[in-house]
């Protein structure tokens, strides 16, 4: 059974600042957070939103995990991506190892696709998760032995998952649950208008998670805020996103 951490941060001071999936036949791909700011409030990225967070030193992100649910997207004028996720590294760091659903506005319909990641290759599509809006996802990443890691990602709403072992060799020292404009054609995408969505129960090296203000980042596109994550929750381990720049409720407990 998962206990409580303490902290999510080993340290006030630990985070480091730095500085994908649509259609099969379009070049998406998901990339380290590109961070505009870093304070003890806070950070703002220009391709991430959600909260993050440094577990120490490297080596030291064994295993992170989370609750969400898949939100919706809108009708827009042109093709516009997101994609939500639970991962390790990226925040601070060039490597990524991470799993999700993508929502995204392409060619006049709403797409919604399961995958995995590792950098620096590009995503690998899941067709056996055919998701919608409002399933429950369930991802979990962990280190088995050595550089050999577990992906799993479960739709919880059909009882459907998927399962990988997969060699990788990035720092591990950051943790993430993220909702990210992707890569699309070697350029950050624009952030698809998605309803409001939820995580839970985030956990990360057998411990939920106990969100602080840190941790918390806000997406700014073309100087305006485009995804804002609300406080944590009374038990501190979920939150909610919405899209544009107002603070939406924390989920309850």
């Amino acid at each position: 059974m998962l206990r409580r951490c303490l902290s999510l941060l080993a340290s006030a001071g630990a985070l480091t600042a730095t500085g994908a999936a649509g259609a099969p036949s379009t070049a998406v791909s998901h990339a380290p957070a590109i961070l505009m700011t870093k304070e003890a409030t806070g950070w703002t990225s220009g391709n991430w939103s959600g909260y993050a967070g440094s577990t120490g030193s490297a080596g030291s992100a064994t295993s992170v995990e989370g609750y969400w649910e898949v939100p919706s997207v809108s009708a827009t004028s042109k093709n516009t991506y997101s994609s939500t996720w639970v991962g390790i590294d990226g925040f601070g760091n060039s490597d990524l190892i991470q799993t999700g659903v993508e929502q995204a506005w392409v060619g006049g319909a709403a797409q919604y696709t399961a995958w995995w990641e590792i950098l620096p290759a590009s995503q690998t599509n899941i067709p056996t998760l055919a998701v919608h809006p409002g399933n429950v996802m369930f991802a979990y990443i962990a280190k088995l032995s050595g550089s050999t890691w577990e992906i799993e990602l479960e739709d919880t709403t059909t009882g459907k998952s998927f399962s990988t072992d997969q060699t990788y060799t990035g720092v591990a020292d950051t943790v993430e649950w993220i909702v990210e404009a992707p890569t699309v054609g070697g350029s950050v995408s624009t952030l698809a208008d998605y309803s409001t969505m939820y995580f839970d129960k985030d956990a990360f090296n057998g411990f939920y998670a106990a969100f602080t203000s840190a941790n918390r980042g806000v997406m700014i596109q073309g100087g305006k805020h485009v995804s804002t994550p609300s406080k944590p929750d009374s038990d501190k381990d979920g939150f909610a996103v919405a899209h544009g720049a107002k603070t939406p409720p924390p989920p309850a407990s």
